[in-house]
């Protein structure tokens, strides 16, 4: 395994880390145990999740995912082996505090404490904004509006609120999710000049559709020390090949929920992926392997999440850590992208 520092901190992270949201949805719980277990003994120290998880987001199984992971900290007492990354959501639907936003003291302090409650811990390595409360763009969402007269708590005040947490040791590190150039220097900016925690990460979708990280937050991520956490990195499954031909495989995620995984059903998706795919059989290698292996190897990403919902899948992920792409094969990627320039933003 590889890691790197998140951030400016002393943590070492795995390169890859383990992506958690089906759990609870897609997986039993036996199913996380195994998961976890297994890459754990791989190296995979990084374990990614979410208040709102599982996925796609239910009332019934909202906070499933956390009480499976904390399950296996009580089974395992192996919570010190691992560095644990959850999120608090932003604006949700009624059943979530009464709906709105989430970012005050008060809805921020419940979160906390039902996060650490599910989780059979007392604390949470890494705490993030899992969406901004402003409206902005996110989720694949093109054509920014912009709205003078909204309400979303300040920055400084959402700061002060995870500083609070962090006094009392219930977190130790804080970063952001789905979170634009513009919100990340001004969080960076904010911190900065009111002494305030610090951003260490920046959890936003990357993957060979899908490459806008790469304009604008990318040198944020390396000159300022906040790394990527890239999820959805073989696009809900689209670059594991699994689709082509339009195959849909059985209790996949876009057979089960189509109508909540539409960000990747785009007009040239078909195609980016058929080209990459091509790549991959002319080189030998296994086509997700090889999709992330070259995220892993950018220099502004941290980790990159892989989700499966097989131990094959699993396995198959983890070992994308010991492939190596040659300049020939980055650069036919890149020329990929030149023709299908990110058919899924």
């Amino acid at each position: 395994m590889n890691y790197k520092k998140l951030g400016n901190t002393d943590m070492s992270i795995s390169s890859i880390s383990l992506g958690t949201m089906t759990w609870g949805e897609q997986n039993t719980q036996e199913e996380g145990f195994e998961q976890m277990d297994y890459a754990l003994d791989q190296g995979v120290n990084f374990w990614d999740t979410a208040e709102l998880y599982s996925v796609p987001p239910k009332e019934k199984t909202y906070g499933h995912t956390e009480i499976i992971i904390g399950n296996w900290f009580k089974k395992s007492n192996k919570r010190h082996k691992v560095i644990l990354a959850s999120k608090v959501a932003g604006p949700m639907r009624a059943y979530l505090r009464g709906g709105g936003n989430n970012y005050g003291i008060e809805k921020m302090t419940q979160a906390v404490n039902d996060s650490l409650k599910r989780l059979k811990t007392d604390y949470i390595d890494l705490y993030q904004l899992h969406w901004p409360e402003r409206s902005t763009n996110m989720f694949g969402r093109l054509g920014y509006e912009h709205k003078d007269k909204e309400s979303w708590n300040k920055f400084e005040d959402v700061l002060g609120n995870l500083k609070k947490f962090i006094d009392e040791g219930k977190i130790r590190e804080i970063g952001l999710s789905n979170e634009t150039p513009w919100g990340v220097s001004k969080f960076l900016e904010i911190a900065k000049e009111k002494k305030l925690p610090r951003m260490m990460s920046v959890q936003n979708p990357y993957n060979l559709l899908n490459r806008t990280y790469e304009v604008g937050l990318a040198e944020i991520s390396i000159r300022d020390q906040i790394g990527l956490l890239a999820y959805s990195p073989l696009a809900s499954g689209y670059l594991s090949g699994k689709y082509r031909n339009n195959q849909m495989p059985k209790n996949s995620r876009i057979e089960r929920d189509s109508n909540f995984w539409t960000r990747y059903d785009k007009p040239n998706t078909s195609l980016a992926v058929e080209a990459y795919y091509e790549i991959s059989k002319k080189h030998n290698l296994n086509m997700a392997q090889m999709a992330l292996k070259f995220l892993e190897i950018q220099p502004f990403v941290t980790s990159v999440i892989i989700g499966a919902t097989t131990m094959e899948q699993l396995k198959t992920n983890i070992e994308s850590v010991n492939l190596k792409l040659s300049d020939e094969i980055i650069k036919e990627i890149n020329e990929v992208q030149n023709i299908y320039p990110n058919p899924c933003p």
